[in-house]
């Protein structure tokens, strides 16, 4: 029976200092599907604190990317919420007011080392072979050496205290995890400059904004028993935390550019359907329990469960994603491929204008050969290429048919046969490469292999008669004899 909790109230909290990374995407995907599942709210936080490396280019691009996922947001940006404003940097009234209390309360204090004199530190304990942990050498400053250190001109950090005892995390998907607060540093919870730092501007927002559950990358463990001292500290209640295991490249180490494009907007640009590309995250580290494999977004929500995610890191295949998203190419009318089709065929400078219904119809029945042979619609123009222009690469394959001996003799017969053709159809076509193979004592596919290669520079695509029939007469014969004269022994 499915729960129905409108106190559920999950975020997906990114820093804009690049793109929507895939792995960021799955995490937003699994809160979207976990607050749509239980009906609750899903947040949308900007966590742009980090001033150096935050962009407004950046912002956009993961709004966009969330856009075209489909992942719509309850609060956040460009929609507002009870609970806003949800950019981090219009937010530093509020870690004031909280930093105020845990000062007040004994549980923070101000720091005036500074990071010269940090990184000496650590390096003489590293060198003793300790474990580096501040040595609150700042915690108990009388008044004077505070004013003595302000005179200097040092800016201060505030650092939390760390309490004496165990911290223990009763993690959804890890289970029980248990941390020693005497191997973590008082750790800074406001810099030098008055910005908080990610763990305390995480936690105040997540405190004030009532999330109910943490649900994010388990490379993120480490700041978990830090933001639970601050929620302690602040006699906030603690929310539930679920991390969720990284995805791994196919050789086991993090996801990273050489295994393939990792930002959401790469595979859009890449000719992928966000319907795909969300189903495939879906299965990166979860399993509905059935055989299914593809989802509608309803399915991915009456499925999605926690307890369905798996504690082992998920492997980033990208021909399973091709294989994805060539099954709801399959699917898809030719209409509605040719539309989404156009913007790419338009960037690639094969059709400059607005399509007359010739035209149309005509890209149509390219797409009815190219559809169950492409995997996303960047391959689509690698592919076809020869359909739209001239200017197409023989590729290696292609050469060597050409090469071998005897195929000028070949392509010369064929082109006479093909001259004399008047109703230019598949069926009229065919019946003529095999009259001419018969006519200079050849089987059939020592004619079919070179046409192929001489007509679109490959060895491979659709059925070659369905091939001349959409190129038309006068290009085929066009290429024919271009490669008769350039290509072909």
């Amino acid at each position: 029976m499915e729960i129905k909790n409108k106190n559920i109230r999950v975020r997906f909290a990114p820093s804009p200092t690049g793109y929507l990374h895939i792995g960021g995407a799955r995490t937003a995907l699994f809160n979207w599907l976990y607050a749509r599942h239980y009906q609750g709210t899903f947040v949308l936080r900007i966590e742009d604190t980090d001033r150096v490396r935050s962009t407004e280019e950046a912002v956009q691009a993961i709004l966009d990317g969330m856009k075209w996922l489909g992942l719509d947001w309850d609060e956040g940006p460009e929609k507002g919420g009870e609970y806003g404003p949800y950019f981090q940097t219009e937010r530093l009234s509020s870690y004031k007011y909280f930093v105020d209390q845990l000062l007040e309360s004994g549980n923070a204090y101000y720091c005036y080392c500074s990071p010269e004199e940090l990184k000496n530190r650590r390096q003489d304990e590293l060198a003793k072979g300790k474990v580096v942990i501040y040595d609150r050498r700042c915690l108990n400053l009388t008044l004077a050496e505070k004013k003595q250190f302000d005179k200097e001109g040092r800016k201060p950090s505030i650092r939390l205290k760390m309490p004496d005892k165990k911290i223990i995390v009763q993690d959804l998907i890890k289970g029980r995890m248990e941390f020693d607060s005497k191997l973590l540093s008082d750790f800074v919870i406001i810099k030098s400059d008055g910005i908080p730092t990610y763990n305390f501007a995480a936690a105040v927002d997540d405190i004030l904004m009532k999330i109910s559950l943490v649900m994010r990358g388990d490379d993120h463990i480490s700041n978990t028993p830090k933001q639970i001292v601050i929620y302690q500290a602040l006699g906030a209640p603690v929310p539930e935390f679920a991390h969720i295991p990284m995805i791994m490249g196919p050789d086991n180490t993090r996801l990273s550019k050489r295994h393939g494009a990792t930002s959401v907007t790469e595979y859009q640009r890449l000719g992928f359907l966000p319907e795909a590309v969300v189903n495939y995250i879906a299965h990166l580290g979860w399993s509905s329990g059935t055989n299914q494999e593809i989802f509608t977004l309803q399915e991915l929500i009456k499925y999605f469960t926690l307890e369905k995610i798996s504690g082992h890191s998920a492997i980033f295949d990208m021909e399973k994603l091709n294989w994805f998203n060539g099954e709801y190419l399959k699917e898809m009318s030719d209409e509605k491929y040719v539309e989404k089709l156009l913007p790419f065929l338009r960037d690639a400078n094969y059709i400059d204008s607005i399509l007359n219904k010739e035209q149309e119809n005509w890209l149509k029945t390219v797409v009815s050969l190219m559809k169950t042979r492409v995997k996303n619609f960047r391959q689509f123009l690698e592919y076809g290429d020869y359909f739209f222009t001239e200017d197409f690469i023989i590729d290696k394959n292609a050469e060597l048919v050409l090469k071998q001996d005897g195929i000028k003799n070949i392509l010369e017969h064929l082109v006479i046969g093909l001259n004399k053709i008047g109703h230019w159809n598949q069926e009229n076509i065919e019946s003529k490469v095999r009259e001419v193979a018969a006519q200079i004592n050849v089987k059939g596919k020592q004619i079919i292999h070179p046409a192929r290669a001489a007509l679109s520079g490959k060895t491979v695509g659709p059925g070659l008669f369905a091939l001349m029939e959409v190129l038309g007469k006068e290009k085929n014969i066009a290429r024919l004899e271009r490669a008769i004269t350039k290509n072909v022994n």
